[in-house]
């Protein structure tokens, strides 16, 4: 075992009295003492615990010492990573004011071996702590990582609670807005009373000892059918393992009995509120091929298990270990890999990175077809999420947006069915849209794609993506409900709906997307409680057949009130960007059509009730109905009203983007979304320059 406890169990199972007699007088060294002086009315007891350097280091009231804080951190939680920094930083500012800092370790999943790497890893700075059987944090009534307390000289606590309020688990603000520890030092300092001496800590649960109760031994009761190896381990490997491993994106291991022992009370926590395994569509709409929800059964099988005190069982009852695949994960070697750049990128600390993008020049001087494609980052531990678009060049009219392939933890690898193919011009490029979140150290990363291609002559069905956007929205100040709507302008004939994939930012909430099918309005995708930090493609267990759908829609709803934690900064209107603290309003949909039926629009002023009636009628007709309305009566003049719309559109479009301030907007003073699919639409000379005219005519088109 990682820990002294394993020999104290093999102790206590002996029969030999000076056995159990040297276990007791050992674990007097390697736990907690709790000294016998009497402490003041209202203090809590000093204590003994061995440091990072195989050393008894006392926590007691001294003459030099103003303040004492103590620091319940565990070495695994994503929390923790992000706060040691700051709290390094305090200890470094107030250490001349009479403050000390001192970090404890109560979790029995974490090692000596494992303290003394965190601390070395983190540079702490000061003093860190291993609390075996969690004596101090019972003491101090500490219940999760991380947990702050501000003793007085004479050990009463004056503050209890979170560092601040910038992290909480899966969210970042931009910055605290609420620095409650720095507070109670300040005002402690200056002899004034703690103005909110308790807050509620926010991070995992200390993995505490079992109580051993007459029926159960260090965990193992006789009673008890369910056990670790016999159902838990087989829930777990089924539902968390895959991202929970050594490497992977989860923050700690749960394919291990003494890690998952320290973690149960945080994992059935998760599991209890949603959080995992990570999936967010509403059961009652839709039917998805790659839904990660945990059963209920399952579940309870879990409380069970933990309330027995966690059973080992029978080493022969456990499954089979997963051989998981190491590198690509694709069918076959891929046939070409293209990283995102020749340096990698340096990925800070802490704070919020906005997004980054890296053209890459794959150097394809011919179409290629890509049957399959995954994406592998660099440095799994800052990769939030990174999508590779395909840029055709300049005059390539390439179907749909060139979604090719995306990384996001748990989601599986794009492998079509065979005959199916995503078709990549030649001449094109790779956009590596890149999001990193910073872990509490500072490291690199370089993302690579990997393709296999296939021969034109197999494909039958050409696999791409359609998007529904709306680029126009402005959400007020302060509104926790605000809606858009958007309608899918092209829906292509004959072919198959296989996945929807959201996406917004930090303000957004909920997301629903229904279709007029055969007249009658179904719901194919509801997200009740839209997650930022998951960016699911939702796949549709049986592909929906476009041809019965009249029309598709969605509605995105943005929260910009202060009641959203992660909000930037509901003061501001805010528009559409790329960045994390703008907003988008997308539903990006992969479709799979026959190749010998592909037509697009290309031009704006066909509505996407002309294109879906026409397209089911001859090539002819559709012809007609195209020369039609380019040839159609002259426009009717706009009404106040939208004349108004038109002027605040154009004005709003050249503040946004015409950074030169030339009366022009170009290509490159652009966002990639907007380049790829409005800019050509708008640009009608094709010059790749947009005129106040063309901007104009285009706001007219969307008045009316």
């Amino acid at each position: 075992m990682r820990k002294f406890v394993r020999p104290f169990a093999r102790l206590f199972l002996s029969k030999s009295l000076s056995a159990i007699l040297s276990a007791v007088i050992l674990s007097c060294v390697v736990t907690a003492t709790l000294f016998a002086d009497v402490p003041p009315e209202g203090a809590l007891a000093p204590f003994e615990l061995p440091d990072t350097k195989e050393q008894v280091t006392t926590v007691a009231p001294s003459a030099d010492v103003r303040l004492t804080v103590v620091c319940f951190l565990g070495t695994e939680c994503p929390l923790v990573k992000l706060y040691s920094r700051r709290l390094c930083r305090f200890a470094k500012q107030y250490a001349d004011q009479g403050v000390r800092f001192f970090a404890v370790n109560s979790n029995r999943q974490d090692s000596l071996a494992d303290v003394v790497s965190f601390a070395e890893k983190y540079k702490l700075g000061f003093p860190m702590l291993k609390d075996y059987d969690n004596k101090v944090a019972d003491q101090f009534d500490a219940r999760r990582t991380p947990e702050v307390f501000v003793l007085d000289e004479k050990f009463v606590v004056r503050y209890r609670g979170r560092i601040d309020n910038q992290y909480t688990p899966g969210q970042t603000a931009a910055s605290a807005t609420s620095e409650e520890l720095k507070q109670a030092m300040d005002q402690l300092l200056a002899g004034d009373p703690v103005a909110t001496p308790v807050t509620k800590a926010s991070g995992c649960i200390i993995g505490r000892v079992t109580k051993v109760s007459e029926k159960a031994v260090f965990g193992k009761v006789a009673e008890s059918d369910i056990t670790y190896c016999k159902q838990v381990a087989r829930i777990l490997q089924n539902r968390c393992v895959e991202c929970h491993r050594t490497g992977e994106i989860g923050p700690f291991a749960l394919d291990d009995y003494d890690e998952v022992t320290g973690w149960a009370e945080m994992v059935l926590e998760v599991i209890d509120d949603g959080r995992m395994p990570p999936w967010h569509a509403n059961p009652e709409h839709g039917d998805f091929a790659n839904a990660r929800e945990m059963p209920d059964e399952e579940k309870e099988t879990l409380r069970k298990w933990f309330a027995a005190g966690m059973p080992y069982g029978s080493a022969a009852d456990m499954p089979e270990t997963v051989d998981y695949p190491e590198g690509w994960r694709l069918p076959k070697e891929p046939d070409l890999v293209v990283a995102m750049g020749d340096n990698a990128f340096e990925v800070p600390a802490d704070g919020i990175v906005d997004y980054q993008y890296f053209v890459v020049d794959p150097g394809f001087t011919e179409d290629k077809w890509v049957s399959a494609a995954e994406v592998i980052p660099g440095n799994r531990s800052v990769v939030h999420h990174s999508i590779v678009f395909v840029r055709p060049p300049d005059g390539v009219n390439m179907r749909g947006l060139g979604w090719v392939a995306a990384y996001v933890p748990g989601q599986q690898v794009a492998v079509y069915p065979e005959g199916s193919a995503q078709l990549v011009p030649a001449g094109s490029k790779l956009v590596f849209q890149q999001h990193y979140t910073p872990n509490g150290v500072a490291g690199t990363d370089t993302t690579k794609v990997g393709f296999v291609f296939a021969d034109e002559k197999d494909i039958t069905h050409e696999i791409f993506t359609v998007i529904g956007m709306d680029q126009e929205f402005e959400i007020p100040p302060r509104t926790p409900d605000h809606k858009v709507k958007v309608n899918f302008g092209w829906l292509p004939d004959g072919a198959m709906l296989l996945s929807a994939s959201p996406h917004m930012h930090l303000r957004g909430k909920s997301f629903r997307m229904w279709a007029d099918i055969d007249g009658q309005t179904k719901t194919l995708l509801d997200v009740p409680a839209y997650d930022f930090n998951w960016q699911h493609a939702y796949h549709f267990r049986e592909p929906i057949p476009m041809s019965a759908i009249k029309r598709m829609e969605f509605e995105v709803v943005f929260d910009n009130s202060d009641a959203n934690p992660v909000n930037p900064n509901p003061d501001e209107v805010v528009t559409w960007g790329d960045q994390t603290f703008e907003e988008m309003a997308i539903a990006f949909c992969q479709v799979s059509q026959l190749r010998e039926r592909q037509e697009e629009p290309d031009d704006p002023n066909v509505e996407a009730s002309e294109v879906t009636e026409s397209t089911e009628q001859s090539d002819e007709k559709l012809l007609a109905a195209k020369k039609a309305t380019k040839t159609k009566a002259k426009e009717p003049e706009l009404t106040p009203e939208q004349q108004q719309y038109v002027e605040e559109q154009t004005k709003r479009l050249f503040e946004k983007f015409d950074r030169s301030k030339d009366g022009k907007i170009s290509k490159s003073e652009t966002p990639w979304v907007f380049r790829r699919y409005t800019f050509r639409r708008i640009d009608k000379d094709g010059d790749g320059i947009l005129t106040r005219p063309e901007i104009e005519q285009a706001a007219r088109r969307r008045a009316r």
